[in-house]
């Protein structure tokens, strides 16, 4: 389903009282491995783990990806980015869209905290939509997917027909869905953000929240109009 130079890394942690499982996705580009999104705070040596399976080590690591603010995307950023530039030598660039990076660097609380928030990082590039990244899998271009956060992002590689969606979609028993209600702030944005994937062509998405599933653009316009 998804091409040989990107990888699903599956990570397995606990957040609260429940138990998440979640997908960081990595990209292999001319300069070094991308890695879109972190995981939760202490699960620097899972994804160092999944990194391994994946055939990579952080020494790889060139760049991070960050989708948007929450702490199951970037709350082990900064022990990653401090293991990394050890075994790389230098860290690896840090990019956020323009409106999230305020609450990752630590200039605004997380939206979603409840007083206890991930070390802040710094952000080296913010992010707009359409800013195109180089890839061995072709282009991949940013796209503003806002409503679960004000910044969220997802990715678009179009040569590969993939979708990178983050959490402005989910997988639900092997099928597209919407995006997670609950952490959602402004759910009729975030299903306008479908409204826009599913102006793409595409036939497989990454979800951060249930990983890789066959799907195409009209999976995405009945998700915006069943929610």
């Amino acid at each position: 389903m998804l091409p040989d130079t990107v990888y699903d890394l599956t990570l397995t942690g606990r957040q609260g009282d429940r138990e998440l499982t979640t997908h960081p996705v990595a990209v292999e580009t001319p300069t070094g491995l991308l890695l879109i999104d972190t995981g939760l705070p202490g699960q620097t040596d899972d994804l160092v783990d999944a990194l391994a399976a994946a055939g990579a080590d952080l020494g790889d690591v060139a760049g991070v990806v960050l989708t948007h603010q929450d702490p199951d995307h970037a709350g082990c950023l900064v022990a990653l980015r401090e293991r990394a530039a050890d075994a790389r030598g230098t860290p690896p660039t840090v990019y956020a869209h323009v409106a999230d990076a305020p609450y990752v660097d630590g200039r605004a609380k997380p939206i979603k905290s409840d007083g206890d928030r991930y070390p802040p990082a710094a952000v080296d590039v913010e992010l707009v939509g359409g800013t195109v990244f180089r890839t061995d899998a072709g282009p991949m271009r940013v796209v503003e997917t806002p409503g679960h956060t004000p910044g969220h992002v997802s990715l678009y590689l179009p040569d590969e027909k993939l979708l990178l969606a983050a959490d402005a979609l989910t997988v639900a028993d092997g099928e597209l869905a919407g995006p997670p209600a609950g952490f959602t702030p402004e759910m009729e944005t975030a299903l306008d953000s479908v409204e826009g994937l599913a102006a793409l062509t595409f036939e497989s998405v990454v979800c951060f929240h249930g990983g890789a599933v066959a799907a195409t653009a009209a999976d995405a316009a009945a998700v915006a109009d069943q929610e």
